[in-house]
């Protein structure tokens, strides 16, 4: 059976777990400095690639004890022009930090006893991750997001996944620029704490659109950078398509604005978001790629794999 249309084969293999938390976790549990929250400058020094090279070997560890497959996610979520640019980074550096971000994953599969490997290119929004601000029709974000894209269809990338998305032309945009390069694309959308997205439109409508204008081109989708019970009430209300395959959540239960102005990290519970997250797929046995956002680190994502794969 087919899970995944338009998706690496790797995604086949049954249940994936993945970290979309670095930047918090770096910041917060390891002092890092990222200005801007930006991760990709680590990419340009020793220490920082010890840092991003610990990150993946800590997934893959995980993934493998509980027998689960590991997608690893590039450090470029900030890594277009114009949010690079927001800190220091020219349109001439792009290339080089997207390649090099897909360049370190790779050391992480093929290993004896390792567990399946996706390596995805992070595809993060050209503005505010928590809020549409000034929206891009459709053919702007494709030609926008085409470069970054291009970079990774030219690497040993197996997939793109833009993610905190937050409004519909965006994500089809993203989706078509994949389409025409030949990358498989997983679309995922941030929600509000009323489940959905800040422009109101509810998930399964925005899965409807942006199949409709890009012939159903992404492998799937997910909802990320939310709390569980930010948006699960939603999905019992009225049923997921069978197109949102993802979740990726964050610790705390804080709203977009209050994660912005906090000065504390709120990590959560891990093991009370483990078991919601397990209980999420037991209803929905469609989820197979569960993960961590805002506030997690190893353990919310241990507490993740050691329950949904036997939910």
């Amino acid at each position: 059976m087919t899970l995944f249309r338009n998706a690496p084969p790797q995604l086949e293999a049954g249940v994936f777990i993945c970290h979309l938390g670095l930047v918090t976790d770096l910041i917060f549990n390891h002092g890092v400095d990222l200005p801007g929250f930006a991760a990709f400058p680590l990419l340009d020094s020793e220490e920082g690639r010890v840092h991003l090279r610990r990150s993946c070997a800590d997934l893959v560890d995980i993934a493998r004890k509980a027998g689960v497959g590991a997608i690893l996610q590039s450090a470029t979520w900030m890594a277009n022009r114009d949010r690079a640019a927001a800190v220091g980074y020219g349109p001439e550096t792009m290339e080089r930090v997207n390649r090099a971000a897909i360049e370190l994953m790779t050391e992480f599969r093929g290993a004896t006893g390792a567990p399946p490997v996706v390596l995805s290119g992070n595809l993060g929004p050209r503005g505010d991750a928590y809020a549409p601000g000034e929206q891009m029709s459709a053919p702007e974000a494709e030609k926008y997001h085409r470069e970054q894209i291009g970079i990774f269809a030219d690497t040993e990338a197996d997939i793109v996944s833009g993610h905190t998305l937050t409004y519909v032309e965006e994500a089809i945009g993203m989706a078509e620029a994949a389409r025409k390069l030949g990358m498989p694309i997983a679309v995922s959308f941030t929600v509000e704490t009323n489940g959905h997205l800040p422009t109101g439109d509810a998930v399964n409508d925005a899965i409807v659109r942006v199949d409709d204008a890009t012939g159903g081109h992404p492998a799937y989708y997910m909802i990320n950078c939310a709390h569980p019970d930010h948006f699960t009430s939603v999905l019992e209300a009225e049923p997921p398509s069978a197109r949102l395959k993802g979740l990726v959540v964050n610790a705390s239960r804080c709203s977009h604005e209050e994660l912005d102005a906090a000065e504390e990290l709120d990590d959560g519970d891990p093991e009370e978001l483990g078991a919601q997250v397990a209980g999420l797929r037991t209803k929905f046995p469609q989820i197979t790629v569960v993960g961590g956002c805002c506030g997690t680190d190893a353990r919310h994502i241990a507490e993740m794999a050691a329950r949904v794969n036997v939910a």
